[in-house]
């Protein structure tokens, strides 16, 4: 995901991470312990949501961790779903993996319609 993320915000993509721990949850964390948190990660966001209410998370439907979310500029949902192809968190994996934002991203900034506009995620659950 770091290297999706670097590749399409250097194409002028707005990437934000949002993290929908509910802040009564024991695995939430304050803005400056997800800095420093997604900056171990090797994560290149644009910025980074704290969703501490569940809110967000909760309008979009959000089931996992990750739950990728392709939105336009004018607000528009182009795509829901998994990342890829690969119900692993092998980064060797996904060399081989079908990625669905990649795809996703290609070609909405073509000018071409989503062809598949949502998938089931995988991954650990939100913590509401």
């Amino acid at each position: 995901m770091q290297e999706l993320q670097k590749e399409w915000t250097a194409k002028g993509v707005v990437w934000l991470a949002i993290n929908s721990t509910n802040a009564s949850h024991a695995e939430f964390k304050t803005g400056a312990e997800m800095a420093q948190w997604m900056q171990a990660q090797g994560a290149a966001p644009v910025t980074t949501l704290i969703d501490g209410t569940s809110a967000t998370g909760r309008a979009y439907g959000a089931r996992t961790t990750p739950h990728m979310f392709v939105v336009d500029p004018a607000g528009t949902l182009l795509y829901n779903g998994a990342i890829d192809d690969k119900r692993s968190a092998n980064p060797a994996d996904a060399k081989g993996a079908h990625n669905y934002v990649r795809a996703a991203l290609t070609e909405a900034l073509g000018g071409k319609p989503v062809s598949v506009a949502h998938t089931t995620p995988y991954g650990c659950s939100v913590k509401y």
